[in-house]
């Protein structure tokens, strides 16, 4: 029988490399547990990396490749997978959000980035990298804006996200970037493509005073929470640990209110922005 053929990271790497693994594990008769075991890993991980919710990393590839008897196809491969536009900390979690059914977000300090506007995200990456050139200004701000196409499906993935008042009164890139940016995340919201809430500071101490939280959510794959820090991030798949993360984000929302009052005072702020950018 042909071996498999190595994959073009173009056109959905992660996913034919899943098909692949998972092709390659059933013609050797081997279950995702039984895979797993000399790696290491749960069965449920094997699972996650065949649904594509996961990114192979090279030293699975090689030893995958040592027990299939695949001839290093997964190891070449792995070493195109992982050439990423994103920052390595992010880099896996935003390949996951991309296959995912639902994503719920709360963010403490900044518009999470499938929803940011041009100039916002400008702003953001700029403050982040005083110093850098323009060009390379540019290309992050391109790959940000590549990752928002996620929401040009009408209805998947459904996103919800609870954004903390901080995030409306922080002034990035000044009045008229805020304004257009909260005018942006009205919009998709008035539009039904994801769902808002806002999280007031009367609402006091609460359940994620330590930061921001992203929970996906897929069709055929367990669930993950991603945990990110200044230029570090965690995507965890441990259930229960999961499991906390869901309770955490089930507090916030309770806390937080309602989407109809949240996209009222998002409007309400984003007309005092417009109106302070007059001269």
């Amino acid at each position: 029988m042909p071996g498999p053929k190595d994959l073009d990271p173009s056109s959905s790497p992660r996913a034919m490399m899943g098909a692949e693994l998972r092709h390659a594990r059933e013609r050797v008769g081997l279950s995702q547990d039984e895979l797993g075991q000399p790696l290491f890993v749960s069965g449920s991980f094997i699972g996650q990396l065949e649904a594509g919710t996961r990114r192979m990393h090279l030293e699975y590839a090689r030893q995958i490749d040592d027990i299939l008897g695949t001839n290093g196809f997964f190891e070449r491969n792995c070493k195109a997978l992982a050439k990423s536009r994103y920052p390595d900390h992010f880099a896996e979690a935003a390949e996951a959000e991309a296959v995912a059914s639902t994503i719920r977000e709360y963010a403490a300090l900044l518009i999470p980035g499938l929803l940011q506007a041009e100039a916002y995200a400008r702003a953001v990456f700029r403050a982040y990298q005083p110093t850098a050139t323009e060009d390379v200004i540019d290309e992050l701000v391109a790959a940000r804006l590549e990752r928002a196409h996620l929401l040009d499906d009408p209805t998947t993935p459904l996103l919800w996200a609870i954004l903390d008042e901080a995030v409306l009164r922080r002034k990035v890139g000044g009045a008229r970037v805020m304004a257009e940016a909260l005018t942006h995340v009205t919009e998709l919201a008035r539009q039904h493509r994801i769902i808002v809430q806002v999280l007031p500071f009367e609402a006091e101490a609460h359940a994620s005073m330590t930061g921001a939280l992203t929970l996906l959510d897929f069709e055929d794959a367990p669930p993950l929470a991603f945990i990110e820090g200044p230029s570090m991030g965690r995507l965890e798949d441990d259930p229960a640990t999961v499991t906390r993360h869901q309770l955490t984000y089930d507090l916030l929302r309770a806390s937080a209110l309602p989407p109809r009052e949240s996209l009222v005072l998002l409007k309400s702020v984003a007309e005092d922005y417009a109106h302070e950018d007059q001269p």
